[in-house]
């Protein structure tokens, strides 16, 4: 379907608690400063807690990061004493 005033081409997003907003694309992200960021995959996850480095794009800087048990090896198992 062309994308016409008489067909305009509906786009989804889709919206996650604490996470990205989730774009069927290709997209074009402008900002407030008037800069324009090109996509052209097929979905694209936009950053909504401005922590990406890649802004606008998301690159999961929004996940916490927790410090791992100190009774915890890095494979997740108990360190035996």
């Amino acid at each position: 379907m062309p994308n016409t005033p008489e067909h305009p081409r509906r786009v989804r997003v889709r919206v996650q608690r604490d996470g990205p907003l989730l774009i069927e694309g290709p997209v074009e992200v402008v900002g407030e400063d008037g800069k324009s960021a090109v996509s052209d995959r097929f979905t694209v996850a936009v950053c909504t807690c401005r922590r990406s480095r890649a802004y606008p794009w998301c690159d999961t800087s929004h996940r916490r990061r927790t410090p791992p048990d100190p009774g915890e090896t890095k494979d997740g198992k108990a360190a035996s004493q």
